[in-house]
């Protein structure tokens, strides 16, 4: 018997195309307006394919399923999730390779790159210049981040990201994308290419809705827990106390008992 259907895996991956531009499109007068200046700027349909969600009609995807279809469509080693309002000018495609390469040597590990973040409570790394003109201007590039603003966003196909599919609306998917990544194993950073962004945000009833929606999902997906495998137990936590005290053997004995007496497991059947 010939085994000639077997596709033999190798290390190195090919992808279709080296760019997918991926835009949710609600104006898509505006949407033209990006696409040119991305054509303007060197990132030719010959190696870079443009995927677009239509929502000027009806809002056929949110941002987090509608990302997630990207993601999974896309054919490109690298995915840009970037809104219709943003006009390429003062970088070009050769400024966008040569960050990739200094990230490659700098972090090989690096899954996210964009133009705009918060690298922690005190500080923020915004380099792009607003609708008005004025150029924020970041000096300490590249900067590691653990969110990032949705105008741009350049995914690295191979780190296999998504967004939760627990979560819905046009808001904060720059910060959830960049946890996810983070819990995957993979860094996140601000680098140096600057583009027009014509918004500077709407922070609006949906937006606080959202972040409150954000906060529970996340509390529940880091909460401390026990878990156990086929072949032993353990306790998680980012909390050191809880970590080493509720991995003792005693507290791991007393909750197996818990389990037994009021956790059967016929109740984690599905419910119809």
């Amino acid at each position: 018997m010939s085994f000639n259907f077997i596709k033999n895996i190798k290390k190195e991956e090919e992808f279709q195309f080296k760019f997918s531009i991926c835009t949710l499109v609600s104006k898509p007068d505006e949407y033209q307006e990006m696409i040119n200046s991305f054509l303007t700027a060197g990132f030719d349909p010959e190696f870079c394919e443009y995927l677009c969600i239509d929502n000027s009609k009806t809002n056929a995807f949110g941002a987090f399923s509608g990302l997630n279809r990207f993601l999974r469509e896309a054919k490109g080693k690298y995915i840009i999730l970037c809104h219709q309002d943003i006009l390429l000018h003062d970088h070009r495609i050769n400024d966008l390779e040569l960050r990739i390469r200094e990230m490659d040597d700098i972090d090989p590990n690096w899954a996210i790159l964009a133009n705009a973040g918060g690298i922690n409570l005190k500080h923020l790394a915004m380099h792009l210049t607003q609708n008005s003109g004025n150029i924020l201007f970041e000096k300490h590039l590249p900067l590691k981040a653990h969110s990032v603003d949705e105008n741009f966003i350049l995914v690295k196909n191979e780190a296999n990201l998504s967004l939760s599919n627990d979560l819905e609306g046009f808001h904060l998917y720059g910060t959830d994308i960049c946890l996810i990544a983070e819990t995957l194993g993979f860094n996140t950073y601000i680098i140096d290419f600057n583009l027009t962004h014509k918004s500077d945000g709407n922070v609006d009833h949906s937006f606080y809705k959202l972040r409150t929606e954000l906060m529970k999902k996340y509390r529940r997906a880091f909460r401390g827990r026990f878990m156990s495998t086929t072949i032993t137990r353990m306790y998680l936590s980012g909390n050191s106390l809880g970590f080493y005290l509720l991995n003792s053997g005693l507290i791991m004995f007393l909750v197996r008992q818990y389990y037994k007496l009021f956790r059967p497991k016929k109740g984690y059947q599905p419910k119809n």
